[in-house]
């Protein structure tokens, strides 16, 4: 697979997974996701795919501090429904990262390691995202503003241009190079105050 450098630099974040641990999956059950982990599972770069990425990030440093965070027990909560926008490419993200699941993830060993109903969505908070650590109760709301890294001039036109088949290889090209651009700025961005945002 053929990547933007970006993608290698950003920040990356370790989670703790009992159950990887238990089943040998990972060494101490640590287990590292990087952007090329999540632009796998999305198969694309964008944005929206980023920050869910970042406010992942950001909100469970918020929440374990020096510790890593326990993958699988974690609760998420979205202020906007599943087939809202983006939300559920956002959901894909955070649930990937986190092990939450709403009703479809593992069912558990005797009584342990149970992913499901982790996630919910159309929840009253007052945040994009909430994240609980279940065995303290300590919740976080995150926020992302992706215009901290405002789009280039002409490149959203240029997408309406690809997509009603009219543009040629060479702005295909650079059109691919801007987006990414972006994408990159927001990803070196992650310690901007008004990027990621927590709740009041």
């Amino acid at each position: 697979m053929s990547y933007p450098l970006f993608f290698e630099t950003a920040i990356s974040l370790t989670m703790y997974d009992p159950l990887a641990e238990l089943l040998g999956a990972a060494e101490k059950g640590l287990i590292e996701y990087t952007y090329t982990d999540i632009v796998k599972l999305a198969g694309h770069s964008c944005p929206t795919v980023a920050g869910a990425y970042l406010m992942t990030i950001k909100a469970l440093e918020h929440l374990y501090g020096d510790e890593y965070p326990q993958r699988g027990d974690i609760n998420v909560e979205f202020r906007d429904d599943q087939l809202h926008q983006v939300t559920g490419v956002m959901a894909n993200v955070v649930g990937f990262m986190t092990g939450a699941t709403t009703d479809s993830g593992f069912k558990g060993l005797a009584g342990k390691y149970d992913r499901r109903n982790l996630m919910s969505f159309n929840a009253p908070i007052g945040a994009e995202i909430q994240f609980q650590r279940r065995d303290t109760g300590t919740k976080v709301g995150v926020n992302f503003n992706a215009s901290v890294v405002p789009a280039a001039p002409g490149l959203m036109p240029m997408l309406q241009k690809i997509l009603a088949g009219k543009a040629n290889p060479d702005e295909k090209r650079q059109f691919a190079a801007a987006w990414q651009e972006r994408v990159g700025k927001i990803l070196a961005n992650v310690d901007h105050p008004d990027l990621v945002t927590y709740a009041r």
